[in-house]
This record gives C-alpha cells, structure tokens and sequence, in this order.
C-alpha cells in the first residue's frame, strides 16, 4: 500500500511517499501532525508524537530525504547540507531512520522559515 502524505509549510505544499519502515507507520498512525519547524542549515525538523528506537539507521542522508530522528522524536526534511555536513554530503546531528521521499524539488523548502508552522497529513492518491 502507497502511503502518502502532504507537507504544507506557510509558502511551500509537497507531497512524499512513506516507506515500510516501522517508524514510517507509527508516524502514519500519527497523522495530521502541525508543529513549529526548526531550521539547521538545509534541514527542517520539528517534534511529533512518535517515540521510535533507532532502525536501519543513516548516519549520511539524500536530498529529498524525510527521516525520524530519536533523541529529539522529530521528524526531518533534507534539502541540503546541514552544519555536519562534510564536503557534498547531508549528515544529520546524529543517525536518522529514513522514512520516505519527497516527491519534488526539495530545495523549495530553502523559503521556509525557522519557527514556520508545518503540517503533516495523509492523502489519499487513489
């Protein structure tokens, strides 16, 4: 079954597709999800109530990416590098279970601002 799921942010909407992962189902479960995101360096992350253990775990990410991070149950959108990040690659802070892709230009979300409202919700692409 295809998961789906809508980013909207004040400026950007952008669907993704959730994977089979564990994690990836508990934050389906979850949804809708609206919180305040967090910028760091290309990256928007933001709490939700999902509380996963580490799984498949990525220490270097892809852009377009979404990932759960545990120590901070936060949910993350890469669009670039980030702080950590190492000449061409995107590192999170710390290992992320990757969870889904974004299906889109993911250097759209360079326009989101820190502190932006972002909501997470299921669509249905029948």
């Amino acid at each position: 079954m295809q998961r789906m799921v809508r980013i909207t942010t004040e400026s950007i909407v952008m669907d993704a597709e959730l994977n089979e992962s564990l994690t990836a189902s508990q934050i389906w479960e979850a949804l809708p999800i609206t919180s305040s995101g967090n910028t760091w360096g290309d990256e928007i992350y933001f709490s939700i109530p999902v509380d996963a253990e580490l799984e498949n775990e990525q220490d270097i990410v892809e852009i377009g990416d979404i990932a759960y991070w545990p120590p901070g149950k936060a949910f993350c959108i890469f669009f670039g590098p980030t702080p950590m990040s190492r000449e061409n690659e995107i590192r999170p802070a710390s290992a992320v279970n990757v969870v889904g892709k974004l299906l889109g230009d993911a250097t759209i979300f360079k326009k989101v601002k820190n502190e932006e409202n972002v909501t997470l919700e299921q669509i249905d692409r029948r």
